[in-house]
């Protein structure tokens, strides 16, 4: 059974500034989709249960693409676990409750690849969640991305709502987040090429050995999947987005130093922490139903540095 979206129906995207909201906003505008809602932070703070249930009441938005969240780097998930904890668990408790009470006909959540276990079996396949303990550097995220997951299980079970969720891998794009002391690792390796070029340094030092392998997936890429998902999945159990391909963190710095400062040599600061040592998702459930990714991850890199380089001239 697949899911009819009239390009007038009234659809919310929370988190619309943010890397994956704004990627399915552009998809959803570009579809043609005409009452596409949004609500900035002070707008409504999705922490606050009153605030989000008197927007549902009178928004009444029949469709929800749920991505709004905390995100951030190793660096800053093992230095602000509460904040991270805290503030993922209100933004699904909220938004699902209100989609519940408010009767939204259905709605997409996305957790994350990090939750699941450490050392699990590659490629990590849907039902290798909650099969292991997680990895300690980013474990107040991936338990608070958890729940929202269950929870779309037990708003089905118990009320019958049609919400369904989605992981997805590591995403990059436009609108990322390319802070150094809290971006996830191509961001972040962007922006220290691109200042290492500025500085005519010669050199770039990347945390960790080197070794880890991720998998990268471009985030119009992700909002393509989650439009294909809404119109397509009605499962139950989440499913995997993703490329089913992974590389070590010494290619891809190989890659963006090809694109972005060519000259450079790379040092690696091994006394940082590397992470999990593999992360590739298993996507074969996501393939047969139709969908498979468009963008490979060369291009992906030099659009995503063209667009960064266009923002800083801008500022």
């Amino acid at each position: 059974m697949s899911t009819s979206l009239s390009r007038d129906a009234k659809i919310l995207v929370t988190g619309h500034r943010g890397l994956v909201g704004s990627a399915i906003v552009r998809q959803l505008a570009q579809a043609g989709f005409t009452q596409i809602l949004t609500a900035s932070r002070s707008e409504v703070d999705l922490c606050d249960p009153l605030t989000v249930d008197e927007w549902f009441a009178a928004n009444r938005p029949e469709f929800v693409f749920h991505v709004a969240g905390k995100v951030g780097g190793i660096q800053a998930n093992a230095t602000y676990p509460a904040d991270f904890m805290f503030e993922n668990l209100m933004i699904h408790a909220t938004v699902l409750r209100s989609a519940w009470r408010h009767e939204v006909k259905k709605l997409l959540y996305l957790g994350s690849s990090c939750i699941y276990p450490r050392d699990c079996p590659q490629p990590m396949r849907e039902d290798y969640l909650l099969t292991g303990p997680l990895e300690q550097t980013n474990e107040a995220y991936a338990l608070a991305k958890i729940t929202g997951l269950k929870s779309c299980e037990y708003y089905r079970r118990q009320h019958g709502c049609n919400f369904i969720s989605a992981m997805p891998t590591n995403l990059y794009g436009p609108n990322d987040n390319f802070d150094l002391d809290g971006s996830h690792v191509l961001p972040a390796l962007i922006r220290k090429f691109h200042e290492a070029k500025l500085n005519d340094s010669g050199e770039v030092t990347i945390w960790g050995s080197g070794t880890p392998r991720r998998e990268f997936l471009h985030v119009d890429d992700l909002a393509s999947a989650c439009v294909f998902l809404l119109e397509h999945y009605e499962e139950a159990s989440t499913i995997n987005i993703g490329t089913g391909e992974d590389l070590q963190i010494s290619g891809l710095a190989e890659l963006v130093r090809k694109v972005v400062y060519p000259d450079a040599r790379m040092n690696y600061d091994s006394s940082k922490p590397d992470g999990t040592p593999r992360k590739l998702l298993d996507v074969s459930r996501l393939h047969a139903l139709g969908w498979k990714h468009h963008i490979q991850l060369a291009d992906g890199i030099r659009t995503t540095y063209e667009w960064f380089v266009e923002q800083k001239s801008v500022c």
